[in-house]
């Protein structure tokens, strides 16, 4: 068995002088070298609102998530913009006597995210809104489009998208932002949006939304759990493609969009990276409900160091490319980073 001396000696002799343990030595060191920094600024936050006022509903699929009326909402909002948050993304959970086939209260310019953004502009106007357009929250059959004879039809969905974009515009919503998934509704909305004055919205696709299993808490979350009639897979991507994704993001490039979307996040961080290096496009990730809920269970459990887990999983999104991160972490997270 070779003493110490013969043990650094063959050390000596593979590495020469490459010793990469030198710069992971002190904790002034590490960060010196460090590659990627999580900031405030890398996070949008998705919130749920509902009707009412001074009203709050757990969602017991996501612990610690909570759907809330406009007036409670406003309050967090504030301190996200407080944290240096720069974006929020409402989400609304519509009043099933509300929903039908077309998803027709999309249109209503007084619905209730289109009143939840004119309420935030008015309190809190310095922190973005993004405002999705797909039908599911509107519909009762929880698809992103209109349902017909079991299909879901793509240009009657693309236009009634286009109409809920328009009233979300006017509301006041910086970024649209649709997750339907149809063909050729980027390039519709931006029409829509230039024709009617709105040059300076942007619109931000969800580029690649893939038909995963990681949305269930969501669906709790907007009221489509009970409602959805089949699945998504004719209109989501297939989770065995990547080709897919990059044709879906080489059509909205040239449609309009501004920014990219890659959901769910970390099983696609794959997708990310490329869509990343082969675009170089400002691409997002959705650390999506599923994601959120398995940490947070997990964490419960005692099974692992939910904060830990919960920044190193973010932080996994920079390195693989994002420019930034929707997640339900963002607000816990941004008051880790303050403090």
């Amino acid at each position: 068995m070779p003493d110490i001396d013969q043990t650094t000696d063959i050390v000596d002799a593979v590495t020469g002088s490459r010793r990469l343990r030198r710069n992971r030595r002190f904790d002034w060191s590490r960060r010196l070298v460090q590659e990627h920094t999580l900031t405030a600024n890398d996070f949008i936050l998705p919130v749920f609102v509902v009707e009412g006022e001074n009203a709050s509903e757990p969602i017991k699929a996501m612990p610690g998530v909570e759907r809330h009326s406009i007036d409670r909402l406003i309050d967090i909002v504030k301190e996200a913009r407080d944290l240096g948050i720069p974006a929020i993304a409402p989400f609304p959970n519509v009043d099933v006597s509300l929903r039908d086939r077309t998803g027709s209260e999309i249109t209503n310019p007084d619905n209730l995210i289109c009143k939840t953004v004119r309420a935030i502009k008015a309190a809190v106007p310095d922190i973005g809104i993004i405002t999705d357009a797909a039908l599911d929250p509107f519909t009762d059959h929880g698809h992103d489009g209109v349902l017909r004879d079991g299909i879901i039809v793509n240009d009657e969905s693309v236009a009634q998208i286009v109409e809920g974009a328009l009233r979300q515009a006017e509301a006041g919503a910086d970024i649209i932002a649709p997750s339907d998934m149809m063909d050729g509704r980027i390039g519709a909305i931006r029409q829509a949006l230039d024709g009617a004055g709105f040059n300076d919205v942007a619109i931000m696709s969800y580029t690649a939304k893939y038909a995963s299993a990681f949305y269930g808490p969501y669906r709790e979350a907007i009221g489509t759990d009970g409602l959805l009639q089949g699945d998504k897979k004719t209109y989501y991507i297939d989770p065995a493609n990547s080709n897919d994704a990059m044709r879906e993001a080489e059509l909205d490039i040239n449609e309009g969009a501004d920014m990219l979307m890659v959901k769910p996040g970390m099983p696609y961080l794959d997708i990310v990276r490329r869509m990343k290096d082969e675009f170089q496009m400002p691409v997002y990730a959705y650390q999506v409900s599923g994601e959120y809920t398995m940490i947070e269970s997990a964490a419960a459990n005692g099974f692992i160091d939910g904060e830990r887990v919960m920044m190193e999983s973010l932080l996994a999104f920079k390195r693989a490319g994002a420019d930034g991160i929707l997640s339900y972490h963002a607000l816990r997270a941004a008051r880790l980073l303050a403090r």
